[in-house]
């Protein structure tokens, strides 16, 4: 083999190596991202806290008090084992419920039987203060994925009379989350616990 063409098959070598490592580097990024978990994208799109016409917590009074979750994603999210909360912890447990994409379902306090877009919580009292709460949605494990305030309330950092409805998304665990078992309901007992009018 002459020189000319050992040189010339050393170059087509090295530049067959070097397209190889460019396809594996550029193929890396894509396979990671295929593994990242996908993140929920489910909020808290409207609240119902102040129950129509007189608080006589009759079922019908109770089921005018409400919290609508939409799923803002094209893909069914698995809400078994989410929890919904008031401020002072009373909680509601999904069980076994699928929100499908662009979809919405409202969570009732009253007692009624549950459908795609009706949830209840099988309540016989008010759960959401009038003037002042917070709502506050976690996922199966216990983080945050979004909540609304409403009314005069306190917060590290914030008035203590600061009014107004406020919308926060997590994206992370919250710092003073607590534990999960402190907060899910256990066992057979699917009562989902207990108002202003919110809408965004």
């Amino acid at each position: 083999m002459s020189a000319s063409a050992s040189v010339t098959a050393r170059r087509l070598a090295a530049a067959a190596l070097a397209a190889g490592a460019l396809v594996s580097v550029a193929a890396l990024p894509a396979s990671a991202a295929d593994h990242r978990p996908a993140r929920e994208r489910v909020e808290i799109s409207a609240v119902q806290a102040d129950s129509p016409g007189p608080d006589d917590r009759s079922n019908r009074s109770l089921n005018r008090e409400w919290v609508e979750l939409t799923n803002t994603t094209r893909h069914t999210v698995n809400l078994d084992g989410w929890t919904l909360e008031d401020a002072s912890g009373k909680t509601y447990t999904f069980d076994d419920y699928r929100l499908a994409g662009r979809a919405t379902v409202r969570i009732h306090t009253g007692v009624g039987r549950d459908t795609r877009t009706d949830l209840y919580q099988d309540r016989r009292a008010y759960v959401w203060s009038n003037d002042h709460d917070t709502a506050t949605l976690r996922n199966d494990d216990g983080r945050i994925v979004d909540e609304e305030s409403w009314g005069h309330r306190r917060h590290h950092g914030r008035s203590a009379d600061e009014e107004s409805w406020g919308h926060r998304r997590h994206d992370g665990r919250s710092g003073d989350e607590g534990s999960r078992d402190d907060r899910r309901h256990h066992g057979g007992d699917r009562r989902h616990h207990q108002g202003g009018d919110f809408r965004r």
